[in-house]
């Protein structure tokens, strides 16, 4: 009896399973294609709302990446300031209009000058709209302004002029030029944003503190427990002391686990974004005020400026001519943007 009890015991205790010594290898999800779902947005195009057209893409996205990266707002700025600075003056347009319009032009692919006409139909002066806010009619013609939703008012027929950088899906609305360098410009902020949020939250250790002697009690462990727990928030770069008289040499280790590493990543990130961002614009580092990182530096800045200047502040110039047309008047004219060195007996080389 005794016996058949002790074996029915013995059946009831749970047996742990056998751990297997053999390798298993596994992986995570499946291949995911970069360009995924994306390609019918093409097919989309302008969507008609029964009045206009919507932009292809978000507007309001497109002003609130205009600040994402230091880079890519610099680099539109300093295009536009450009071209306000060579503005010549006349009484129709100013150059803080200029300006507006260039930078409208830049971040949307797109600027809306508007006139002022006297009674007799003489031309009085020449402002600029919000891009973000403009949209155009169905008959391609007719223009709205709509600042928010229902707030929508109609521009009189010729009243305003659309400069577009011209888009090779649609006709209806421009787009800018940086559009493929978007992800450059939101990951470049991102790594700023983390590498902000990674010190207000104070957590700076990024190591493991790592105890195997024999002859810490545990009081002196939930000492340095309980030290390691105030490293936070203010004051966390103070310095930790312990003392263990009979301790052996790796009775307590120091293991990096992530600082060295989220460093490296950070400024390589950083630097990788910030030359896909310049590129797009196409504006020398050394113009950007970039302090470079190589020895070498990056060249000569007088012969990139003036490269600059023919590849790319003429052709913006020549495309802001182009409102001349629709104005009827020679409203927008620019001088050159010249970058000459001139050396003067017992002065050193400048720019002018």
């Amino acid at each position: 009896m005794k016996a058949t009890q002790r074996a029915a015991n013995k059946m009831d205790v749970p047996q742990a399973p056998a751990h297997s010594t053999s390798v298993q290898a596994f992986s995570f999800g499946e291949p995911e294609p970069v360009l995924n779902r994306r390609e019918i947005l093409d097919y989309i195009e302008c969507w008609n709302n029964g009045r206009w057209y919507e932009p292809p893409v978000s507007f309001a996205g497109l002003a609130k990446s205009f600040r994402a990266s230091t880079h890519h707002s610099s680099a539109i700025y300093f295009k536009a300031n450009i071209l306000a600075s060579t503005l010549r003056p006349n009484p129709y347009l100013s150059r803080l209009t200029m300006k507006k319009l260039a930078v409208d032009f830049q971040i949307f692919g797109n600027a809306y000058p508007v006139r002022s006409l006297s009674m007799t139909g003489k031309l009085l002066s020449v402002e600029s709209r919000l891009a973000k806010y403009v949209r155009r009619g169905l008959d391609m013609d007719t223009y709205y302004w709509v600042p928010a939703y229902s707030q929508e008012q109609q521009f009189a027929p010729d009243e305003i002029f659309q400069l577009i950088d011209p888009d090779v899906n649609q006709e209806v609305y421009g787009l800018p030029e940086y559009l493929s360098t978007l992800q450059s410009a939101w990951l470049n902020e991102s790594a700023t944003l983390f590498r902000r949020k990674y010190y207000n939250n104070g957590s700076h250790a990024g190591f493991i503190l790592y105890m195997n002697d024999a002859a810490q009690n545990q009081e002196d462990i939930d000492n340095v427990r309980e030290a390691m727990k105030n490293a936070k928030g203010p004051g966390n770069f103070r310095n930790l002391f312990i003392y263990s008289p009979n301790g052996k040499k790796d009775g307590i280790q120091l293991i990096p686990v992530s600082e060295v590493a989220a460093k490296d990543d950070f400024f390589n990130i950083k630097n990788v974004t910030r030359d896909d961002i310049l590129a797009a614009h196409r504006v020398p580092p050394q113009l950007m005020g970039i302090v470079p990182s190589n020895t070498g530096g990056f060249g000569a800045i007088i012969p990139a400026a003036q490269v600059f200047a023919t590849n790319e502040i003429e052709p913006l110039q020549a495309r802001f001519m182009e409102i001349n047309d629709w104005l009827g008047v020679k409203a927008i004219a620019f001088d050159p943007y010249r970058v000459d060195v001139t050396v003067s007996s017992g002065e050193k080389p400048s720019v002018t």
